[in-house]
C-alpha cells in the first residue's frame, strides 16, 4: 500500500509539473461566534503583516512601472523583507503587461514566502475624469478589472483583491468631481453626495459579483478612505468579503474598529496607515519618532485580530505605507524634482502631534514614508536601502509575535 501511495503522489506531482499547473491555494475568511473575523491560507490562521510596495528610483516618479524594471528591484528588497518578517505587500495597482506582474508575484511567494496584494485604483486618476454614474465609463473599468483577474487569479502568491483606494472622497469633490442627471435632481448638498456614495458603491458590488464568478478563491475588499459613507455602502455593497480601510489618525486608531463593527460587520484590513520620518517643525529627519508611532499602530492592529486572544477581534493585518521613500511625491508633475528628496509637507494632520505645530500645519511629508530610506549610490543598479529606526523595531515586534505563535496550539501567526 505504501509503494502504492508513493506511486500515485510522484505521478500527480509529475503531472503538475508537465502540465506548468500550480497547487491551489486555499483563502477563506471565517467569523467567530463570539464576532471576530480570522484569515485562513491553507488551513492555517494568516495574520497580514505587510508593507505597501512601489519602489520608485530617485529620479523616477508616477509614470515609473516596477514590473518592467529588468534590475528586478524586489529581488533585494524581498530579502529584506523577509529579514523583517514582513508575509504580505500590497500594489495600488497592475502594470500593463500582465506577464511581468506573474513574474513578480511568483518571485515574492517563491523566494521568500510573501504574498500579493493587488489594488486597483477603479479609474480614480483617469483621464477623461472618473465619472461612476456614466455607464460607459463603468463597462470601461469592468472590463480592465476583470481582464487582470483572469490572468493573475491562479498565481499561487496572491492573497486578495482590492477595489478602489480613497475613491470616497470624489463625494464631496475632495479629489476629482463627477454628477449625472440623477445626481442633480437632489437639491440639498448632503443627499447630492450621498446619492453618488450609493451609486459607487453599487457599482463595486456589481463588479465583486462578477470578480468572484471568475475567481472564487481571492477574498474582495472595498477599499475605502476612513470609515465615511459605509453606512451607505453596508446596504448596496454586500458582495464585498472585505473592508480594507485606509487611515491615518496618529498613534492610534481610535474607535474605528467598534465603530465598523456596529456600521457594516465585515473583516477589517487596513490598506494603508503609517507615520513619515521627518519632522516638520524641528525641519529635521526623526525616524525614533516614526519608529514609536508605528510600533503603536502595529500593536492596535494585532490587539484587534483574534488571534491576540481578543475573541471578538474584527482586524485580519493591515499593511503599512510604506516600504521604502518615494521622492516624487511633492512636486509630482516637475520631474527636475524627483531627484530631491524634499522637506515640504503636503497635508495636514494633527494627530501627528510632533510636528503639527508647522506654519499651515502641513506636517505630512509624503516623501519620508518609507521604512527604509534611499541613498543615490547604487547597489545591483538600484538605489542602496538603508533601514531606519522602524525597520528594526518592527522586526523585533514581529518577532516577538512567531514566538507567541509558538506557544499557542494550532495557531500559526506567519502564514508560513
Amino acid at each position: 500500500m505504501r509503494k502504492i501511495l508513493v506511486t500515485i503522489t510522484i505521478s500527480i506531482l509529475s503531472f503538475l509539473l508537465i502540465t506548468n499547473c500550480r497547487p491551489a491555494t486555499q483563502i477563506n475568511i471565517e467569523q467567530l461566534k463570539s464576532g471576530g473575523y480570522t484569515l485562513y491560507v491553507n488551513d492555517k490562521p494568516f495574520f497580514v503583516k505587510g508593507v505597501i510596495y512601489n519602489p520608485t528610483p530617485i529620479g523616477s516618479g508616477y509614470d515609473y512601472d516596477f514590473y518592467s524594471d529588468p534590475n528586478k528591484p524586489w529581488m533585494d528588497d524581498g530579502k529584506l523583507m523577509k529579514e523583517l518578517g514582513i508575509n504580505c505587500i500590497r500594489v495600488y495597482s497592475a502594470g500593463k503587461d500582465l506577464e511581468k506582474v506573474k513574474e513578480f508575484i511568483a518571485d515574492m511567494y517563491q523566494n521568500f514566502g510573501i504574498y500579493t496584494i493587488m489594488s486597483d485604483w477603479l479609474g480614480l486618476w483617469s483621464y477623461p475624469a472618473a465619472n461612476y454614474a456614466d455607464a460607459e465609463f463603468q463597462k470601461k473599468i469592468e472590463e480592465e478589472v476583470l481582464k487582470i483577474v483572469h490572468a493573475l487569479k491562479d498565481e499561487e502568491g496572491l492573497l486578495m483583491w482590492i477595489l478602489g483606494n480613497e475613491n470616497n472622497y470624489t463625494f464631496s469633490g475632495e479629489i476629482g468631481f463627477w454628477t449625472s442627471p440623477e445626481i442633480e435632481k437632489e437639491t440639498e448638498p448632503f443627499k447630492k453626495i450621498n446619492k453618488k456614495a450609493e451609486i459607487y458603491y453599487s457599482f463595486v458590488n456589481r463588479l465583486t459579483a462578477k470578480i468572484k464568478k471568475i475567481d472564487k478563491t481571492h477574498p474582495v475588499a472595498l477599499g475605502n478612505g476612513e470609515a465615511n459613507f459605509l453606512n451607505i455602502a453596508s446596504g448596496v455593497c454586500k458582495n464585498i468579503d472585505v473592508l480594507a480601510i485606509i487611515i491615518y489618525r496618529g498613534k492610534t486608531f481610535g474607535n474605528l474598529f467598534d465603530n465598523i463593527r456596529r456600521t457594516f460587520d465585515k473583516p477589517i484590513f487596513l490598506s494603508e496607515f503609517g507615520c513619515d520620518s521627518y519632522d516638520a517643525y524641528k525641519e529635521e529627519e526623526n525616524q525614533a519618532v516614526q519608529a514609536e508611532f508605528l510600533l503603536s499602530q502595529w500593536r492596535e492592529v494585532y490587539n484587534n485580530c483574534p488571534l491576540s486572544g481578543n475573541q471578538k477581534g474584527n482586524c485580519i493585518g493591515g499593511v503599512t505605507f510604506e516600504w521604502n521613500d518615494e521622492w516624487w511625491k511633492h512636486n509630482q508633475g516637475y520631474r527636475r524634482d524627483w531627484s530631491i528628496h524634499n522637506t515640504e509637507g503636503g497635508w495636514s494632520q494633527g494627530a501627528y502631534f510632533f510636528d503639527n505645530r508647522v506654519k499651515n500645519n502641513l506636517n505630512m511629508n509624503e516623501e519620508w514614508f518609507g521604512i527604509v530610506s534611499l541613498n543615490e549610490d547604487l547597489e545591483n543598479n538600484i538605489n542602496k536601502r538603508i533601514p531606519k529606526e522602524s525597520f528594526s523595531i518592527l522586526k523585533d515586534f514581529f518577532a516577538a509575535l512567531g514566538k507567541k505563535k509558538g506557544q499557542q496550539k494550532n495557531t500559526q501567526l506567519t502564514g508560513k
